[in-house]
Formats: structure tokens, sequence, C-alpha cells
């Protein structure tokens, strides 16, 4: 079978939450399956370690697609016109993006549909895009998965597309979160927050991640705390303005927060396994892949009672409500001071992070597609 791939966010050193998804499950996939001819069509010339195996044959098609109007000439014009080129038998698109009016069977990945309740949540281009096309790319496909349960509810409900048209698979975390040794602690403090303990936050910085409402509860907890706990924020910063830049510039202890922007898998690991807790206030998310990697790191979690964070967390985490910055900051001050409710939510997390592997995450993947198709896996 000839398996072509939108792999356009393959970007090395540049991977967001559905980049990791696409590279994870892609790596497994073309290893478990070399009988199959898979073709990865770019947006720009790919970084040789996304070609898992000589079964892959690398596409580069234009335009780069960065901006509505380019979306639409990348999946609409070219790779449609690439589908017919290569003669392919399956289409996989990872990151929402479908393509209207081709007779290949289509798989769509719909991570969340965040966008049809944020309204300030993206540009007004971008908003106006994915509101009028993703329910076409939804109906027009022909299965559809996405990483939660929640998620899909969700896409029913708001799109009207039957529950047997959707396959749930769970996001992973990568295998290089792991408890770190003191040592290992030790030097990451120093090199980030002076040696200081510290709460981390990992995200792209949208509106919706909630960093605003993390930001006063941080500085409440600071207010009636005398630790020299700091908070570090990682990831890239899109948007920085109306409340996030208020929150911030109305905090009596910004001198404790640190940020580093981004940084590359191995860092992460090393922030992450280092941190005395992960704050995670998301508004809304599809999954929540941070939650788990911090179960795989035994680092604590508060994280938000609503969307799918609940049900990726389930009795391992802290929840809260996600716009009580009161409820938050009280919540990192018994994660900061108890230790058997630590040692609880450390224990219950290495429970429940076996629920959410990429190995189970790709196989539940190939098993979409294969239905996509029609045959039995």
């Amino acid at each position: 079978m000839r398996i072509a791939i939108n792999t356009r966010l393959l970007l090395k050193g540049k991977m967001d939450g559905i980049g990791w998804f696409t590279a994870e499950t892609l790596q497994r996939i073309v290893q478990s399956h070399p009988e199959h001819e898979f073709f990865f069509f770019f947006d720009r010339k790919p970084d040789p370690c996304f070609c898992y195996s000589s079964s892959v044959t690398p596409v580069v098609l234009h335009p780069q697609a960065r901006h509505p109007v380019l979306w639409y000439l990348f999946f609409q014009g070219s790779v449609k016109r690439a589908l017919k080129r290569y003669k392919i038998d399956l289409f996989l698109s990872p990151d929402g993006y479908a393509v209207l009016g081709t007779k290949v069977p289509t798989l769509t990945v719909i991570h969340d549909i965040n966008f049809e309740h944020g309204k300030a949540n993206l540009k007004p281009s971008h908003q106006k895009y994915m509101t009028y096309f993703s329910p076409q790319f939804a109906r027009y496909s022909t299965r559809l998965a996405t990483v939660s349960e929640f998620s899909k509810q969700d896409i029913m409900n708001t799109y009207h597309i039957e529950g047997e048209k959707i396959d749930v698979v769970y996001d992973g975390a990568h295998i290089g979160y792991r408890p770190l040794d003191s040592e290992t602690q030790n030097a990451t403090r120093m090199r980030y927050t002076q040696g200081c303990p510290y709460v981390i936050f990992i995200s792209t910085i949208l509106k919706r991640k909630n960093l605003a409402t993390l930001l006063t509860a941080f500085d409440i907890f600071k207010s009636h705390d005398s630790s020299s706990m700091k908070l570090l924020v990682v990831g890239h910063r899109v948007w920085w303005q109306d409340e996030l830049a208020k929150a911030y510039d109305e905090m009596r202890h910004k001198d404790d927060v640190v940020f580093v922007g981004r940084a590359d898998a191995d860092e992460l690991t090393r922030m992450m396994g280092s941190a005395s807790m992960l704050v995670y206030p998301s508004l809304f998310e599809g999954f929540g892949i941070p939650i788990v990697e911090a179960f795989r790191a035994e680092v604590p979690v508060i994280t938000s009672n609503c969307t799918s964070m609940p049900e990726v967390a389930g009795d391992a985490a802290v929840l809260v409500e996600p716009t009580d910055a009161e409820a938050m900051a009280e919540a990192i001050g018994r994660v900061a001071s108890d230790e058997k409710l630590r040692a609880d939510l450390i224990e219950k997390g290495r429970q429940r992070r076996d629920l959410f592997t990429w190995d189970i995450t790709a196989e539940k993947l190939w098993q979409s597609m294969m239905k996509t198709v029609g045959k039995n896996c």
C-alpha cells in the first residue's frame, strides 16, 4: 500500500505537541510496517532524521504553509495533486487539515477544536479559516482520530458527526522523561534558578494556556510563603498582551519568574525532572501531554478541572478551577508543603503513566488507518 502523510510540522528543534505526536507515531508505524511505501509530504527541505527508514520517500511541496492563504494552496492544490501523482492509497493528516474533493481514503487527526469555543485564541484570519474549513475537513474525511474521549464528544456535538466515525488515540510521552538523580536536579536548578526549587509551566504561550492566572496565583503564593520557590516558564512566546501582560506587570514577585523560551527535548526532560511540581492551568485541551510527562518524571501535578485534563490526570493530580487564582495559589502551597500529598500524587502518577505511551498511540493510530481503507487489523 502507498501511504501519504502530511509531515509539514516535522521541524527539528521547533516542534509543538502535534509535531511530537506526528514524529513519535510515524517512527513506530514506519518501522513496524516495512511492507508499505510511505510518502512524507513536507513544505520545506526536511531534516534527514525524519526519514525513518528506506521505505520513506520525502516529498517537498510548495508553498510553505504558514498562513491561511498558503494553507489553502498547500493542501487543496499541491497535496491534492501529489496524491494523484504518487497514486496514493491512503492519506493521513495528523494536524487536522484535510484535502477536500480527493477520492483517496483520508484519516484526519483532529486534536481539539478549541477555536470553536475561544474566539480570542487565534488571529482573526486564522480563526476565520479554522471555523470555516474544519467542519468541512471533519465531514469530508473518511475517518477521524482524536486524542481523548472529551475531544471526541466535542467533535461529535459541534460538527454533528457520528461517533462510529471517530477513533480515540491517546497521546503518549517521550521516554526521556524519568526520575532524575539529585546531582542532575541540583545542576539544573543552578542553571535556571540559582539553585532554588521551582514550579514549572511548559507550553507554547497562547491565551488559552492561561499563564496569566498562573502568574497571579504564583504572586499570591509568594506573598504568603517565605520559601525561595521560583516559577520557570518554558515555551515559545506567541501571545503576550492584554491580561497576560497586565498580570506580569502587576506582580510583586516578578523577579521570581524565569522565562527560558523554547527548549530541546533533552533539556525539557531535565527541567521537568528537576521541578518541585508542574502547574498546567490550561483553559482548553484535547489531551495535555505535559501531565503525562510529569507522571513519568515523578513530579506532582496541578492541572485544570475542565475539558480533557481530568480524563488524563485521573486521581493523580490536584484539580483546580483554572480561572480561580486564589484556589491555584492554595494548591501550589499545599503541594509545596505537604510531603504526604506529594508522595501520594507521585505514586498515583506512576500507576497512571503506563496508560499513555507512544507505542500504544502508534498501534491505535495504525488500527484507525486500516479502518480508513476498510481493512481488518
